[in-house]
Formats: C-alpha cells, sequence, structure tokens
C-alpha cells in the first residue's frame, strides 16, 4: 500500500527542493510484545457467493471456507467477523450440511467443531451471513483512514456526478469485516469469489474471470478463481461502471479499469506498467507471478492505493486527462504498487511487526524504477526525497525500529520508518554488497518463500548464503536497533596532512553505529577515494596531501541513512555544483544558496538556471529577485525564455510567479501569453503573477479561461480572490 500526507506542495516556490512530511514520531515506550499469530487452523480455500443491497448497504454472502488443522489436533476454530449478522453455520460433508455450535460476541466466531481433526485433515464450514459496514465502528489510522472493510459509494444514486460503485479495502485487518475469515499476514488461501450484481456494472476481483451468468432478475454473477494462495487481507472487490482498457506483458492481461471519462487516458496513465513489470522480473529473475494484473480507479478511497493480489486500487489522484498528465503523474504509485506484486503478494510479512518486508521493499522499487526509466539523477532524486520525509519525521536522530514488535497499534507501523526509511536502508545495504549479490540474494529470498510468508531473518539468510557474508551486523544495526546517525564533520589541513573530526551527534538514547564509507579528495592530480570505518562517538581520519584538496566529498554516493553537518563553505558548494554534479551534490548546493543570500550564492542559482533537472531550475528561479537591478540584468532575458519556452511546465510556471514577484509591468504580455496555455501550473502562476502586478486585471483573466481550466482550478480561484 501507498498512502498520501495530503499537503500543499507548490511547483511554484523554491520549496520544491523538498516535500513536508509529517511530525516527528514520538518514541513512547511500549512494553508489548506483538507476537506472530499463532497457527491452530490454516486456511487453504475461500469460496464465497456475495450479492448487495444498495439500500441497506448490506452484503449478503455465503461461505465454504475449507481449512486444516495446523499440526496439533483441534475440535474448534475461530474467525474473525466483524458486525455481522450470522444466519448458519453448519459443517459441510459433501452436499450434507451439520449445523454447528458457536458464539459470536460481534468480533470473532468460536465454532465447536463438533469432533477432533487431526493435522492432515481437510474440513469445510459453511457459513450464512450478512456484513454491515456501515454499522461498523471502525478504527482507521494515519496511513488508512478507515477501516470498514467494504465501501458502497453513492449507492443511491443521490450525489449528481458521481458513480456508483462497490469497493474492499483489506488491510490491515478488514477484510474480516465482509467475509469470516483468519484475518492475519501469515494465512495463504485459494479463492472462489461469485458476485451479483446488475447486469451493467463491471466486476474485478483476484485472480481470473471463470464464468458470467446472466440471471432472470436482471442481474448477473461473475466468479473469479485464483488458484494461488494469498493472504486474506489482499482479497478484493471493485463493482461499478467500469470502461475496460486492455493491455498485456507477454501473454499475461494488463487491464485498466476507469470511469468512462477517463478511459481514453488510460495508457497515458498506467501505460508504462508493461514495462515496469518486464524491468521487475528481469532484476529480481522471477518473472511476475500472476495469471493477470489490473488496476482500477475508484472514488473516495481510505488510501493512496493498495496491492490487492493481481489487482490493485487506486485513488482518485491517479486518474488524470492528458491535460492534467502535463503537470503531475502517478507514476510512483503505480510502480510502487506493481513491486508489491512480489514482495507482499508473493511473500508476504507474517506479521505486522516485519511490514518492513512489504512496504520497504515497494518503496525501494519506486526508487530503482525512476533510475532506470528516467537515469541516474531520477534514481538519485527519489532516494534523497525518501531520505527527507524520513529525516522530517524524526528529532536528534530518534526513531522507532525498521522491524518493530513493540508497538501500540497494527496501525501505526504504516509510518515513515517501514515506508521512508526502510527503502534507503535496502539501497545502502545494495551499495555495500553489491547489485549481482543483491538481486540475486532477492531472488532466492521470493524463490525459498513464494506462496508462503518472510521476515527480516530470512531475507538476511538468503544473503548470507549468497555472499558467504555475515549479515546480522548489519541487520542488527538497521533493522532491529532505531534511530540513525547524525555527523558533525570538521575540516582542516597542516603540513600536508587533511584531517577530519568526525562526531556522532545523535541523541545519547541512540546507539553508536557502525558505518563503512568512502570519501572522495579532489586535487590537482585527480580524485583519490579513501575508505574509513566509523565505530566511535568522537573520530578523526588523517589523510597525507602534499596540497590541500581542492574539495571533499564525504560519502559520494551518498548511501548514510543519516544526517552530516559538514560545516561547508560556499566556494566548497560552487566547487560540487561544477565538478562533481550528482543531483545530491547540486540540490545541496542550490538549497544553501537559496538560503544564504550574497553575490557567490546569486552566482551559483544563476548557473542552475540551466540545470537538466526541473525542480532544480524551478527552485533557482525563486531565489533570483528581478527587484534587484544587478540581479535583472543577469538572468531577465533567461527567465523570460523560461516562462515561454523551458519545456517542463513546472519550470515555467516558477518563472511566471518571479516575472510576477517583481512587480513590473513589461512583463505583463508574457504573464498573459500563459492563459492561453494548457497546463494547470502554468495558468495557476499566470493567474497569481497577474494578482501581483495588475490586480484589478484578476477577474478579467479568469473569466478568459476555458470553461474546464475554470472548474478544475475553482478551489484555486477562490482562495485566490478571497487572499488580500
Amino acid at each position: 500500500m501507498i498512502h498520501k500526507i495530503f499537503l500543499t506542495l507548490s511547483v511554484l516556490t523554491a520549496a520544491s527542493l523538498t516535500t513536508v512530511f509529517a511530525q516527528p514520531n514520538q518514541a513512547l515506550p511500549i512494553n508489548q510484545y506483538r507476537a506472530t499469530e499463532t497457527k491452530i487452523n490454516d486456511l487453504v480455500h475461500t469460496k464465497l457467493n456475495v450479492k448487495f443491497d444498495y439500500g441497506k448497504r448490506y452484503l449478503y454472502g455465503e461461505e465454504w471456507l475449507t481449512l486444516k488443522p495446523h499440526f496439533y489436533p483441534t475440535d474448534s476454530l475461530r474467525l474473525d467477523a466483524k458486525g455481522m449478522d450470522i444466519k448458519e453455520i453448519a459443517l459441510q460433508e459433501g452436499n450434507q450440511k451439520t449445523p454447528l455450535k458457536y458464539d459470536y460476541d460481534g468480533e470473532s466466531l468460536f465454532i465447536n467443531l463438533g469432533k477432533p481433526f487431526q493435522g492432515t485433515e481437510k474440513y469445510t464450514i459453511y457459513i450464512a451471513y450478512t456484513s454491515k459496514p456501515d454499522e461498523l465502528k471502525a478504527k482507521g489510522s494515519a496511513a488508512i483512514s478507515d477501516a470498514k472493510g467494504l465501501y458502497f459509494i453513492n449507492p443511491d444514486g443521490k450525489v449528481p456526478n458521481k458513480p456508483i460503485q462497490i469497493w474492499t479495502q483489506g488491510e490491515t485487518e478488514a477484510s474480516s469485516a465482509w467475509f469470516p475469515t483468519i484475518d492475519k499476514p501469515n494465512q495463504k488461501t485459494t479463492s472462489e469469489i461469485s458476485i451479483t450484481v446488475q447486469d451493467h456494472y463491471t466486476t474485478l476481483s483476484n485472480g481470473a474471470l471463470t464464468a458470467q451468468h446472466k440471471n432472470t432478475d436482471g442481474t448477473r454473477t461473475d466468479t473469479w478463481e485464483m488458484t494461488q494462495a494469498h493472504a486474506p487481507y489482499l482479497f478484493m472487490m471493485a463493482v461499478g461502471d467500469f470502461k475496460i482498457t486492455n493491455d498485456h506483458y507477454k501473454s499475461i492481461p494488463v487491464d485498466y479499469y476507469l470511469e468512462p471519462k477517463y478511459a481514453p487516458y488510460a495508457k497515458d496513465i498506467f501505460g508504462k506498467t508493461p514495462a515496469m513489470m518486464a524491468y521487475y522480473s528481469q532484476i529480481l529473475g522471477v518473472e511476475y507471478p500472476w495469471n493477470k494484473y489490473a488496476q482500477v480507479v475508484a472514488r473516495d478511497y481510505v488510501s493512496g492505493a493498495m496491492e490487492n493480489t493481481t489487482a490493485t486500487l487506486h485513488g482518485e489522484p491517479v486518474q488524470k486527462t492528458t491535460r492534467e498528465l502535463l503537470d503531475d503523474n502517478e507514476e510512483g504509485t503505480i510502480a510502487h504498487e506493481l513491486f508489491h506484486q512480489w514482495f507482499g503478494d508473493l511473500v508476504t510479512a507474517e506479521s505486522w511487526s516485519n511490514l518492513t518486508m512489504n512496504e520497504s521493499f515497494a518503496t525501494f522499487g519506486e526508487v530503482i524504477w525512476r533510475g532506470h526509466d528516467g537515469g541516474q539523477d531520477k534514481e538519485d532524486k527519489s532516494r534523497f526525497e525518501k531520505l527527507q520525509s524520513y529525516l522530517r519525521s524524526t528529532k536528534n536522530g530518534i526513531s522507532p525500529t525498521l522491524a518493530r514488535f513493540h508497538y501500540n497499534d497494527k496501525e501505526d507501523m504504516f509510518d515513515n520508518i517501514s515506508y521512508s526509511k526502510g527503502s534507503v536502508i535496502l539501497y545502502a545495504l545494495k551499495n555495500q554488497m553489491g547489485d549481482a549479490a543483491f538481486y540475486k540474494s532477492l531472488q532466492k529470498y521470493l524463490t525459498d518463500n513464494a506462496h508462503k510468508t518472510g521476515e527480516t531473518h530470512q531475507l538476511r539468510l538468503a544473503m548470507e548464503e549468497i555472499t558467504g557474508k555475515d549479515w546480522s551486523p548489519y541487520f542488527n544495526q538497521w533493522y532491529y536497533q532505531g534511530g540513525h546517525p547524525i555527523l558533525n564533520i570538521q575540516y582542516s589541513y597542516e603540513n600536508g596532512t587533511q584531517k577530519l573530526a568526525i562526531k556522532q551527534m545523535q541523541d545519547v538514547s541512540v546507539q553508536t553505529f557502525t558505518l563503512p564509507l568512502s570519501i572522495d579528495f579532489y586535487t590537482a592530480n585527480g580524485k583519490e577515494t579513501k575508505t574509513i570505518l566509523i565505530n566511535q562517538r568522537a573520530q578523526e581520519f588523517s589523510f597525507p596531501f602534499e596540497q590541500k584538496p581542492d574539495f571533499i566529498d564525504f560519502d559520494p554516493t551518498k548511501i548514510l541513512v543519516g544526517e552530516v553537518i559538514d560545516n561547508k563553505t560556499m566556494s566548497d558548494y560552487t566547487y560540487q555544483y561544477q565538478n562533481v554534479p550528482t543531483y545530491y551534490n547540486r540540490i545541496k548546493a542550490i538549497g544553501y544558496a537559496l538560503h544564504n543570500k550574497n553575490t557567490e550564492t546569486t552566482k551559483l542559482l544563476i548557473e542552475a538556471l540551466n540545470d537538466k533537472e526541473e525542480d532544480l531550475r524551478a527552485a533557482a528561479i525563486q531565489g533570483l529577485d528581478l527587484t534587484d537591478p544587478s540581479v535583472k540584468n543577469s538572468v531577465e532575458a533567461k527567465i523570460i525564455s523560461m516562462a515561454q519556452q523551458d519545456p517542463k511546465t513546472k519550470v515555467r510556471a516558477s518563472a511566471l510567479v518571479a516575472l510576477g514577484n517583481s512587480g513590473n509591468h513589461k512583463y505583463l504580455p508574457i504573464i498573459e501569453k500563459g492563459l492561453k496555455e494548457q497546463s494547470y501550473a502554468v495558468l495557476s502562476a499566470s493567474l497569481l503573477a497577474i494578482k501581483k502586478i495588475v490586480p484589478s486585471k484578476l477577474n478579467k483573466s479568469i473569466e478568459s479561461l476555458d470553461s474546464e481550466a475554470k472548474a478544475y482550478l475553482a478551489p484555486f480561484i477562490k482562495q485566490l480572490k478571497e487572499k488580500r
């Protein structure tokens, strides 16, 4: 799953250098150990017949649940079943049903099987029930805002221009709000789901559509079969007026389910999916493991997206027209959910304590896709954003452990630790291990545990078998202890010796880290790379150089999962921008220049107007003040050109805002040209600039917009008019 922290992040300001993230995690002492759920009975097969009452918002269900004792004989069964009316429970043997005694407390069913079953014996329970999700008092989280499992969207059709839909959301343990099950991630079951709907609706569920039967009452029953076992929280249904666009990866169907309005843009939105499937299959050494891949977009979804087995459900933000896609897309989300089909679906975290085995990997999958598709800068940008996301949610280097066996609530696991920090920890591990060994280890982990569950120890053991190296120190430090290092570096050169005094400045409650790192020294003779091992709170490292190095690039690949206070000068930042132009070095140099305005930093920002990364060009523009005559003389022509000709809408928008901030009326014709563009970002910037220069023209400018733009920008326009 990917969850959204909704925020206002304007493409028009220097804030686009970084993202705004959640508040720092509170490191609270939690004493309760969260054990993996004990298996008494194992799910084997789940067969469901369901139909819906739109008026009451009920699901009427019949279930045939096949199980077996995990090992020890048992004569009882406990099932999760939240807020249901239970009509009948029986032992199904052939065509014969034997009623069973049970107790139900509104959360769990306690069933007396009537006789003991041995570990090798399968048995089938029949349950007739009614699910009433809207009457369920369900608790959500910051990541997943609700947990009632089954959602009726506009069921009475009273909301105009809003489709009637039904969809499900199982993670973490909400599938048991629409069918009784053992709702734990360490259970896996095959499935067969028959869904009865009005004949004009489209359905989607896990696996293959194996049958469609038209009924005499104007309904249709679709049967979806999943022959490979998967976890209950990954079960899904979606019902609605969806239009299907067909695609494929090799012989595997790849389908996109969208509202008819957005169907023409299906391949603009999702079209890279087959290429992603090919890349992930190749790099992991494990082919896409399922019989299909579908993506559906739902209204009023309670999170960002969910990686249900073979059928990802997306929230509305992914659903965009070609015009909206000029400014932004949800490609990262699409990549994230697809990578889950291996990490989360094929091999599932055996407990929520091991959520890193799902979410850290899916977030890592986003990063490597960016690099494969867009080059090293895009990969480094994505990785930088994940690291900043994590760091901004911490204070003094304090954060919970990644593999977390103590927590208040399972929903707490869906945080910047499991997602962002875990992804950069994996990237650092890849760097230490080498790409070939890293991906071979992932192949082994996936192959050994396919259609089962996994935990961090199994990943470590796979890596040890492939590399022949003990990785316990790495996992002990990064997975089983929390926090991150904060390194303060002081540089000094004297008598042919370059010294680095390094202190670990994180809170005293945080571990002292062992960090093997490299340092690049740039001299007149070229680059020299040295390696060091930091393993104390305070250390000094000395290196002989005949002359003081021109520049020192500490941790040049930027794999450190932590913070560096490196006390650089402006000349250092200029050097790194010009001579060591990795994405990290460039964004750090621009960030320094934005916050330390002087002649030298202005020169760097002017140079950055030609940066190859659009975010950095946009940020550099916002750091240049066109009311300063000396700045204006240097950059006016360039910014005017960027406002009209830069290929990226984010940069054009940033340039238009800069022209508006100058207050100079001579720029008005250029700004008004922006009102004729298709990009909503450019249109917004143009309106903002016009308000700055000639407020009296704002209303007329708004009226000049096409109707589609007026509708799309309505909230922004309202805010613009209200703001003095």
